[in-house]
């Protein structure tokens, strides 16, 4: 198997205990054989480690950035607001709000300083929107991409054929 070189997706979140829903993330882009740098980079703790970490993503081979957040949420927006990479926020419940405090935080970005959002503890789609992301310049991944859209398609055929025979089953129990 050819070796692809250093990883162009990062993963970072602000705590460990962030890294149950941030492995989605992971998991997503593993199913493309790929790889990701993950680290733990807090705006609040370590503001001078996310600072490095944002400046140098870029010329460290990173095209791509998910960063996941909880409570506060200001990581996602705050590497976005150091680095010209696209940046993926992943909203993380970690509180009594349930995740909604971190999405309204993640969301509400000041015009000039984007952050694609997706849905609260919904790192798998993080993942996969990185993937995409890369598959834009890359044609194996995005045919890659492509057998997977294929297969989600099929998945729901398969769903509905089985709840058409269940349907079915139901009506004949009716009947007797």
């Amino acid at each position: 198997m050819k070796k692809q070189g250093p990883p162009k997706i990062a993963i970072i979140m602000g705590s460990k205990s962030d890294y149950k829903v941030m492995s989605k993330a992971l998991e997503a882009i593993h199913e493309f054989g790929l790889e990701a740098h993950v680290e733990i980079v807090s705006a609040h703790r370590t503001p001078l480690r996310m600072y490095e970490f944002a400046t140098h993503s870029e010329n460290n081979g990173i095209k791509v950035i998910i960063a996941g957040a909880g409570g506060a949420a200001h990581l996602p927006g705050m590497v976005a607001s150091l680095t010209t990479l696209p940046v993926i926020g992943v909203p993380v419940n970690v509180t009594k709000l349930k995740g909604l405090d971190a999405l309204l935080s993640i969301v509400q970005m000041p015009k000039g300083v984007p952050v694609a959002t997706v849905a609260i503890d919904n790192a798998f789609n993080a993942g996969l929107l990185a993937v995409k992301i890369l598959a834009t310049s890359d044609a194996k991944l995005s045919a890659k991409l492509f057998l997977y859209q294929k297969n989600q398609s099929k998945k729901i055929s398969m769903m509905n054929r089985e709840i058409k025979s269940e349907t079915k089953k139901n009506r004949t129990k009716r009947k007797t």
